[in-house]
């Protein structure tokens, strides 16, 4: 994807509790990490995140990401992130309610509202992710240093124009891309806010 001009790489780790499925494990990130410098975001949807941060540091991850909903108090997850020199992310579901992160926006370089339920790939996009989008936008206005806001989840090239007007920095396509015949126009068109 880096060849069809993707600028950042999005990992995601599912441990089979946190959701049901199992995807990509530290390896996989190590061995992609040898042939490409772009950054990594790498997601992980786990029950207990501060087992993972290790071997992901070690693998290459610039981005950790995990759920507000999992069992890990998160300033401890937040902590063992930047101990390794890496930006920590923060995610919550669609069900989860924007209050949940608001306290912690100021020490993450990432802040994730899922726009579909975690661990599927090919859902539709809930629109209700623009309220929250739009939520965080504001209250990072009034932040110092504020995260960069993330979708993840049934982005498409229709979706991406308002979700980057409402504030989105980073977004994150998987079935847009990887079903397409042709996913250097798909990622052109997300980089541009063309449908």
């Amino acid at each position: 994807m880096v060849d069809a001009g993707a600028d950042m790489l999005h990992f995601d780790i599912m441990d089979g509790e946190f959701v049901p499925n199992f995807a990509i494990s530290p390896p996989l990130i190590a061995a992609v990490r040898q042939i490409t410098e772009v950054p990594f975001d790498v997601h992980i949807m786990v029950t207990h995140p501060l087992r993972y941060i290790d071997a992901l540091a070690e693998a290459g991850a610039d981005f950790i990401t995990f759920h507000i909903e999992s069992s890990d108090e998160p300033n401890k997850v937040i902590s063992a992130i930047k101990a390794h020199d890496i930006k920590p992310g923060l995610a919550f579901s669609p069900k989860t309610p924007t209050t949940a992160v608001i306290p912690y926006l100021s020490d993450i370089d990432l802040v994730l509202p899922m726009s579909v339920e975690p661990g599927f790939g090919g859902q539709a996009f809930q629109p209700s992710t623009f309220e929250k989008i739009a939520a965080l936008h504001q209250i990072n206005r009034n932040l110092e240093q504020p995260p960069e806001i993330s979708i993840d989840g049934g982005v498409t090239t229709e979706i991406a124009p308002r979700a980057v007007r409402e504030g989105v920095t980073i977004l994150v396509a998987g079935t847009a891309i990887f079903r397409s015949q042709q996913p250097e126009a798909v990622i052109e068109k997300l980089r541009t806010g063309t449908p």
